[in-house]
């Protein structure tokens, strides 16, 4: 089709800006003109890509500040300039970017969301989102989840009512429905189909696979030996203190493996003591390290999982916030890793679970299976399909 102009906007954190970049680029080059709206750090390796940028307002998503009155809706009123000057064809805004959308409407422009995770809308019948809870296997444990959703619901219409204020301030009408701020027009799922579970999808909603992006550093030398490789990758949002390598550098000190630890940008004040197994990086390439490593042990970020099962590599997942524990849940749930609760992270039940995966090659076989269903870089043309379809019928 031919070239249209579509602005990208994204929250600032990697899990969410990554995704967004790897849609805009993914774009370009199918020849669209394509602006990235999202946080300053993200800005050299945007323009980079020979993309252009801008800046977003920046803001924490966890804990969630207080809603300030105003917040919202004067962040989409100081895009209005932005929609002036570029004139998108389309706003494709990730999910915890609502003052794009509410511009996007304001100005009669089609947009489409991009949720760069698990899809998080309540099926009835199901865990609540986030719990990191497997599905019923009864009828009655279905029932039960029913019988909870009220809960849920007293929650999202909270929310609904403090969207539609949002939305009163911008001269817009008052929505129905809950989530307000995903679009009914186009929902792009950037994960694993093979992490969701079953349930009935609404039509504007395509799982389109994982969207990757990455900013290298150089490679680095691995430790030599015939031993199982394990890659330690720590959040790059939370865990400022390292906890996790320092319990697994505990762990598996004395056991048969070599260890690559990333503190992932962390460097704590109190040392980390590396056993002689074992390497510790501020920084590494995960497409080295993937492809290098038998193992994958995280705190279960959707962009660290995904690219561990893209490399076809089992995970052992120990949440740390947030929907951590939702990830680690769905890749036990696919077979391809174990979750070990934060609660229960202690060196012997580590050392456990990682003597597991390492020895059961069915865990391994699971994660290779959904590496081999998914070529590299098809959930960015699946998501690039769906756009130009969108755009073919505006």
């Amino acid at each position: 089709m031919s070239a249209r102009r579509i602005l990208v906007s994204a929250f600032g954190d990697a899990g969410h800006a990554f995704p967004a970049i790897a849609l805009a680029r993914a774009l370009r080059d199918r020849g669209h003109d394509v602006v990235i709206e999202t946080w300053e750090r993200w800005r050299t390796p945007i323009e980079a890509e020979g993309l252009r940028f801008t800046a977003a307002e920046e803001y924490e998503a966890f804990p969630p500040a207080p809603r300030s009155e105003g917040g919202a809706a004067q962040a989409a009123t100081a895009l209005q300039p932005l929609f002036d000057e570029f004139l998108p064809e389309l706003t494709v805004s990730d999910v915890l970017t609502l003052a794009p959308a509410l511009a996007a409407e304001l100005n009669g422009c089609p947009r489409a969301t991009l949720v760069p995770h698990l899809f998080p809308v309540q099926e009835v019948g199901m865990p609540f989102f986030s719990l990191g809870m497997m599905p019923p296997r009864t009828l009655v444990g279905r029932a039960a989840w029913r019988a909870a959703l009220p809960v849920l619901e007293s929650g999202l219409r909270r929310g609904r009512r403090e969207l539609n204020a949002t939305r009163r301030e911008l001269g817009l009408p008052a929505q129905e429905r809950f989530h307000g701020g995903i679009s009914e027009e186009l929902v792009l799922v950037a994960t694993f189909p093979e992490l969701e579970y079953p349930r009935q999808w609404p039509p504007e909603v395509e799982v389109c696979g994982p969207l990757g992006f990455e900013i290298p550093p150089p490679d680095i030398d691995l430790p030599e030996g015939p031993e199982p490789l394990v890659l330690i990758a720590s959040s790059t949002a939370h865990d400022p203190q390292c906890r996790l390598i320092r319990r697994c550098f505990e762990a598996l000190a004395d056991e048969p493996v070599r260890i690559v630890a990333t503190s992932n940008g962390h460097f704590p004040d109190r040392p980390i003591e590396v056993p002689a197994n074992a390497e510790l990086v501020g920084w590494l390439s995960y497409s080295q390290l993937m492809a290098a490593a038998e193992l994958v042990v995280c705190h279960g970020g959707h962009g660290t999982v995904c690219r561990a099962l893209e490399a076809g590599r089992p995970l052992l997942v120990s949440p740390a916030v947030g929907d951590m524990a939702e990830n680690g849940a769905r890749v036990q749930w696919a077979g391809a890793g174990l979750m070990l609760p934060s609660r229960l992270r202690r060196p012997a039940a580590l050392r456990a679970t990682v003597r597991e995966l390492l020895g059961e090659p069915r865990y391994r076989e699971a994660a290779a299976r959904i590496a081999a269903r998914h070529r590299p870089g098809s959930g960015a043309e699946r998501a690039c399909g769906r756009i130009e379809a969108l755009l073919g019928a505006a």
